[in-house]
């Protein structure tokens, strides 16, 4: 097994499945067992500066291999899983030499990876795929990218003859709750320019992202036994229901859009007769569409308050991360660079815009300019996700790449 394979795979076996309803960071503290594992092993490399601070962020410094002074790059990665899918007894499955076909999952055999449902699949026949085993998610978004991290870190400190400035790397956490530059500071980082690898595939540069609010709509009513209930009772649930069904869904949600189209996404939905709760997220690449769809909630709410006038609908928004490729101008050569590094690995770089968003949307916003990169992840936050060991072997020859073309540069 290469290093790289088997980094991965004990990454993958630690559970740092996030939780959105948790008001602490970590939103859970099991996040905190791998970024201890890792702040370890950065130091068992030679990076004496490594720590994990209290928020279980995780922080080093490659140093340089020469005197000329260059802008210093960071590598940042997420250590959490998505709070969607279960991240407990990851047992990752290595396919050897894909053989082309569905794969079905040994957990889980009504879990199927369909070759005809599944982009980048085919591809990938006659190279080396890791699955878990259906029960849960594997976790390559991110460990992955934090896989691939490591792995260009150990190359980097064992051959210097590379010549490269000094490199920071962040390991963060609860990326997946839209929080985890919560506790970094982009001037405390101390770098010029920075990558993050969260993206999927092999090639791919992610220099725009969507930007995102997040609503949170509450319903108040007034629950009393239902034998008792009539002219009193106030069904929050019945109202909350109502206010989904006044979503416009066949032009402005997750499955009648694409490309550069808006959404509004009810995501979670819970409760009872007495309070009802509803998370909405607001997408768009136009951050001036966010007010709009914001508006939109506000009026749904007034319209059933005055159906329900002894009910209570509120709509609360939180800010959460803006388009990135506003900010990116700051430092052209951010995007400039990892495209020749691509090349330079024998790829043609294909440049995306992610219908999400990462730790770099925020970075880059907070004044660090943060593309997205690669890591070989696929099918992400689900039982049926998958990695490639050889396109994650080609996101550790960008780092290094990107490191010696770096290290050509002014500061």
């Amino acid at each position: 097994m290469s290093d790289l394979l088997e980094r991965f795979c004990r990454y993958a076996r630690v559970d740092t499945q996030s939780d959105e309803g948790s008001e602490s960071y970590p939103s859970t503290e099991k996040q905190k067992d791998l970024s201890k594992m890792l702040e370890g092993e950065l130091r068992e490399l030679g990076l004496s500066d490594a720590k994990m601070d209290q928020w279980g962020i995780v922080t080093a410094t490659i140093p340089p291999t020469m005197e000329t002074k260059t802008p210093v790059m960071a590598w940042a990665a997420h250590v959490d899983t998505s709070p969607e899918t279960s991240g407990t007894e990851v047992k990752p499955v290595i396919h050897q030499n894909y053989d082309g076909k569905d794969i079905v999952l040994p957990g889980d055999k009504s879990k199927v990876i369909k070759l005809a449902e599944t982009d980048g699949l085919a591809a990938c026949k006659g190279k080396t795929l890791i699955t878990s085993d259906g029960t849960t998610l594997l976790g390559a978004d991110d460990k992955a990218g934090v896989a691939v991290i490591m792995t260009a870190a150990a190359g980097l400190l064992a051959d210097a003859s590379i010549k490269h400035g000094p490199i920071r790397i962040c390991f963060s956490c609860d990326e997946e709750t839209g929080r985890g530059t919560e506790h970094i500071e982009a001037q405390a980082l101390g770098a010029d320019v920075a990558y993050t690898l969260d993206g999927e595939g092999q090639g791919c540069i992610e220099n725009e992202t969507f930007s995102a609010d997040q609503a949170t709509v509450t319903v108040t009513g007034y629950n009393i036994h239902p034998g008792l209930a009539n002219g009193k009772m106030v069904n929050a649930i019945r109202i909350a229901s109502e206010f989904v069904a006044r979503l416009p869904w066949q032009t402005l949600s997750p499955e009648t859009t694409c490309d550069r189209q808006p959404f509004l996404h009810p995501y979670v939905y819970e409760g009872g007769v007495a309070e009802a709760k509803i998370k909405i997220l607001l997408r768009s690449f136009d951050s001036a569409d966010l007010p709009k769809q914001a508006e939109l909630l506000s009026k749904i709410a007034a319209t059933l308050e005055a159906e329900h006038p002894r009910a209570k609908v509120q709509v609360e928004i939180k800010r959460q991360y803006r388009n990135m490729i506003e900010g990116l101008k700051k430092e052209p050569r951010a995007v400039a660079l990892a495209e020749k590094a691509v090349r330079n690995c024998g790829m043609k770089p294909k440049f995306e815009s992610i219908r999400g968003g990462t730790d770099g949307s925020r970075l880059t916003e907070m004044g660090l300019p943060t593309p997205n990169l690669s890591t070989g992840m696929h099918n992400f936050h689900s039982p049926l996700e998958w990695a490639c060991l050889e396109e994650m072997e080609k996101a550790v020859e960008v780092l290094i790449e990107l490191a010696k073309l770096w290290g050509q540069e002014k500061a």
